[in-house]
């Protein structure tokens, strides 16, 4: 797979800026189409040790070259090794994010192997996240997750609880992001 060119993903980021100086577009007010500095090899490589897993490249590549969020799709990209340089502010994803961080949350085995369309209610959602890692929040209880293991490891999933289910979005990290800067740049 290509690397990501994090002059050009930055590059483009800077026109979304400049195409929207008033933060408008969903989620712009959360990420300020800002990213954090790419993250060293050796604290990936310890949080997939630390986790028991091993990053989907598309996403790895992402944070070890492009940054650790926060621009991005829906209220942005979380950080992958630490909190919300914001999270004092109470919101709801901070604590998706602590959960997913609960030892072998993400280790343990996707447990979908087709879509679950549909109201699936909070506690079947919570049966079914384990072996995904939550990407961005798209506002009320609505995440988008990265599958981490097993034969859809990973593509993106949508978890809307109360309307759409648990869903695929898209087959991987770059065609989730891409799609996003396509959209916005277009």
């Amino acid at each position: 797979m290509d690397a990501w060119d994090a002059v050009a993903v930055r590059g483009r980021l800077e026109r979304m800026a400049e195409r929207d100086p008033n933060r408008e577009r969903f989620g712009a007010a959360t990420h300020r189409y800002a990213l954090r500095p790419p993250l060293p090899e050796a604290e990936i490589r310890r949080f997939e040790t630390t986790h028991g897993i091993a990053l989907p490249e598309p996403y790895r590549s992402f944070v070890a070259t492009v940054g650790d969020g926060p621009a991005g799709p829906a209220h942005g990209l979380l950080p992958l090794t630490v909190p919300r340089p914001e999270a004092d502010d109470d919101w709801a994803v901070d604590e998706e994010w602590r959960e997913d961080r609960r030892p072998g949350r993400l280790a343990t085995p996707f447990a979908l192997d087709a879509p679950a369309p549909g109201r699936i209610g909070t506690a079947r959602a919570e049966e079914l996240v384990p072996g995904t890692l939550t990407l961005a929040e798209e506002g009320c209880g609505v995440y988008v997750r990265l599958v981490l293991n097993g034969p859809r490891t990973g593509e993106i999933w949508l978890l809307d609880p109360d309307w759409s289910g648990f869903v695929p979005l898209t087959a991987d990290f770059r065609a989730w992001y891409a799609q996003w800067l396509d959209a916005a740049t277009a």
